[in-house]
């Protein structure tokens, strides 16, 4: 206290003394409104006669941030030694803030912060002061820089920056893990804990402030406690009609644990639900769903027992020790009746009947019966959505279904529609099941050849060789495994061209029975078929099948099938064709004339040698119209017999083949014409390598089948003049130039005979 004292006097007496000029005194109380003592004091020029006093240069000044007053906040003054307060010196502000923030009074050189400032904002400005003459605007001093520092106040609290801050133990944590832990933490008591933590700034000078955040610790959970059934038994209503798969009820097993550690899985154990019943977990609600796996029947089985385990998914093995994870309960299911429509005995009903079958025929019955304890009657009936209606009915008490129309396989082989069946107590109680009809065929069409072959034959086929496979279509609709016949009608066995063999698969072979075919002989053959098959009644049909014969090359390649082929030669051009038939034109015309030119000669030499009886019999034999036959003997045999006997060949035919002459006796000349011709006769009857028109025998009867009978000299009359011929004109044209030769010689012209 003495050394205070002490400094405060001896700072009184230099300042009282004029010892020191304070540029800057000490800083006034923050909130003070009053006047302010800061002063800088600049030097001022002087005479050189004059003392010059050194001062103190205090080079700054400070105001305090934030100021709330309703005055301009007092900030310090500048003086120059050469103002005597006569208002000649005027002082000027220049730098950070001169105008805007901080302004001067240019008499008395006050200096005032005309806004509040902030020292988090900008902590000091610099600026430069200066005294100039009023009237001559000539600086007084020289420029002097200072600077106005902001005076901290205590007006931020501290703050965590990176808050809110979480932190998490597991519950059940030993004390000491964590220092903010308290023992015994269960999650299952309380999940979360809140910590305050509040930081405290000492400096400042209105005191320190706070700063607080809170600091939130979650326990995490484990897996410390084992599910729980909150009853032992469970009962379950279940209607027997409760589908397959539904969802029949549900339980549930309590777990304290939270998340995973909560998940529960369950299980029927082994016995009398097992098969019927199936268990699953709902993720959601981590209940257990029983579901339905078999139909239940009231009438069979009322109630069910069986016992559901539930179990933790996931364990933690550090609570092995607490016991076993899980629990068990038991689960009484009791089946309620429920009124259910009749059962059908069978689960599709099939039935057979055959076409064409008389109208109100029973093919067949379905039956159903009311299961439930008080049984009702049943009643049938088709369902009319269906077409079975038109085509069956069905007796509505005892289920018989009987035909209600003819029925055809070709048109419709099968029929399939519905029949319902109601209980007489509920009506709207029915069950629906299906009845299958198959419509049996009757055999009424007999097979046929599916499709028209075209069948031909090489004219150098050899037999054995198949022709043509044949198969055969039957418009019955026959069963599966049916087999058809092939064989050749009865009349067509008998010494057949062709045959037919049966491959036993329902098609035949056409087969060559000959050593070559010739189509100048024979074009077309007409082979019939019989083709049957197995079903009963047995069904045949006769098909005919025509085969043309074609000419083929050495491989049985068809060259050609035409008749006009027949006779024209192989490679010919059209033109060589024309060529020959023109030739073939002209040598027959060369013939016809060479034949009339001949024969007219002979006329001419008939003519003039008519009164030779042997003359006309030549005449006789080219003219006669009514023989048969004009040259079958000679009639020199007759003229000269000893020729005959020099001549040993036959001169009417053109022999096979030379055979040695018979000896035969010489006869005499005077021997008679007719016991020459008997001997001819007997030697040719008794000569078996004689034909059997020897033209001697043949002349002996020559004239039957003739209108003129024989016209043999033979037996005639002696002379010509006996003989009358007037009755040639009475035998028509044909015999018209021999009425003019032996009629009368007058009326004969060899001229006019053509």
């Amino acid at each position: 206290m003495l050394t205070r004292n002490c400094l405060s006097l001896l700072l009184w007496v230099l300042l009282d003394g004029g010892l020191l000029i304070p540029l800057q005194p000490q800083p006034p109380p923050t909130l003070v409104t009053g006047p302010k003592e800061n002063v800088i004091h600049l030097r001022g020029r002087r005479s050189h006669l004059q003392r010059v006093k050194r001062g103190w240069v205090w080079n700054q000044f400070f105001v305090l941030e934030e100021y709330m007053g309703s005055e301009p906040q007092y900030v310090g003054k500048l003086h120059s030694d050469l103002d005597k307060g006569e208002g000649t010196v005027k002082y000027t502000l220049s730098g950070d803030g001169a105008g805007t923030v901080f302004t001067i009074d240019e008499t008395t050189g006050d200096i005032h912060a005309i806004r509040s400032l902030d020292r988090e904002e900008k902590p000091f400005y610099t600026l430069r002061a200066q005294a100039v003459d009023i009237d001559t605007r000539k600086p007084l001093e020289p420029e002097s820089e200072f600077i106005i520092k902001v005076q901290d106040i205590n007006d931020n609290e501290p703050k965590f920056l990176d808050g809110p801050y979480i932190a998490s133990v597991p519950e059940m944590s030993p004390v000491g893990v964590i220092r903010t832990a308290l023992p015994n933490m269960d999650r299952e008591v309380k999940e979360q804990y809140q910590v305050l933590i509040q930081a405290k700034d000492m400096g400042g000078q209105l005191g320190g402030l706070a700063g607080t955040t809170i600091v939130n610790i979650t326990l995490t959970d484990v897996n410390d406690n084992p599910p729980r059934f909150p009853k032992s038994i469970f009962h379950l209503k279940v209607p027997e009609s409760s589908p397959v798969g539904a969802a029949i009820g549900r339980i549930r097993a309590v777990d304290p644990d939270f998340g995973k550690n909560a998940e529960i899985e369950y299980n029927i154990v082994p016995g009398d639900g097992g098969n019927l019943f199936d268990i699953v977990t709902d993720e959601d609600t981590q209940e257990g769903v029983i579901k339905l796996k078999k139909p239940l029947d009231f009438e069979t089985k009322k109630a069910y027992t069986f016992k559901v385990e539930a179990s933790n998914v996931h364990l933690d093995h550090r609570f092995h020790s607490v016991g076993p994870f899980k629990d068990t309960a038991t689960v009484k299911i009791s089946v309620l009746d429920v009124d259910e429509p009749p059962v059908f005995s069978k689960p599709l009903y099939t039935m057979e009947v055959y076409e064409d079958t008389p109208v109100g025929t029973i093919i067949g019955a379905v039956t159903a019966e009311d299961l439930d304890v008080g049984s009702s009657a049943v009643r049938y009936f088709i369902d009319g959505k269906s077409d079975g209606d038109s085509y069956f009915t069905i007796d509505g008490a005892d289920g018989t279904i009987a035909t209600n129309e003819l029925l055809d396989r070709e048109s419709t082989a099968q029929y399939n529609f519905s029949i319902i069946a109601s209980k007489v107590s509920n009506p709207l109680l029915t069950s629906k099941v299906n009845a299958l009809i198959n419509v049996l065929d009757v055999n009424e069409f007999p097979p046929e050849i599916s499709v028209p072959y075209e069948t031909a034959v090489c004219e150098n086929a050899k037999p054995g060789q198949i022709i043509q496979i044949v198969s055969a279509a039957d418009r019955d609709l026959s069963p599966a495994g049916q087999q058809l016949a092939f064989r050749l009608s009865p009349e067509a066995a008998i010494q057949p061209n062709f045959t037919v063999r049966d491959f036993r698969n329902n098609t035949a072979g056409i087969e060559t029975r000959r050593n070559g075919y010739s189509r100048r002989q024979q074009e077309l053959y007409f082979l019939p078929i019989v083709i049957e098959d197995s079903s009963y009644p047995v069904q045949s049909s006769t098909n005919t099948m025509t085969i043309r014969v074609c000419r083929c090359d050495s491989d049985g390649t068809i060259l050609s099938c035409n008749v006009e082929a027949i006779f024209l030669p192989v490679g010919l051009s059209t033109g060589a064709l024309i060529a020959i038939l023109l030739c073939i034109v002209i040598l027959l015309a060369i013939v016809v004339l060479y034949v009339a030119l001949r024969r007219q000669k002979k006329k001419d030499t008939l003519m003039t040698s008519k009164e030779d009886v042997r003359d006309n019999v030549i005449h006789y034999d080219d003219e006669g119209g009514g023989e048969e036959d004009t040259q079958a003997f000679d009639i020199g045999a007759l003229r000269n017999p000893k020729a005959m006997e020099e001549n040993k060949l036959r001169r009417d035919i053109k022999p096979d083949s030379l055979c040695l002459p018979r000896q035969r006796p010489a006869v005499e000349d005077n021997t008679d014409i007719r016991d020459f011709i008997n001997q001819r006769l007997q030697e040719n009857d008794v000569d078996p390598t004689a034909p059997p028109y020897d033209s001697l025998a043949t002349y002996a009867y020559e004239g039957n089948g003739s209108v003129a009978e024989s016209l043999s000299s033979i037996d005639s009359l002696t002379t010509e003049a006996d003989q009358d011929y007037d009755f040639l004109t009475d035998w028509g044209p044909r015999f018209k130039v021999l009425a003019d030769m032996f009629g009368e010689e007058e009326s004969y012209n060899p001229d006019k005979v053509t």
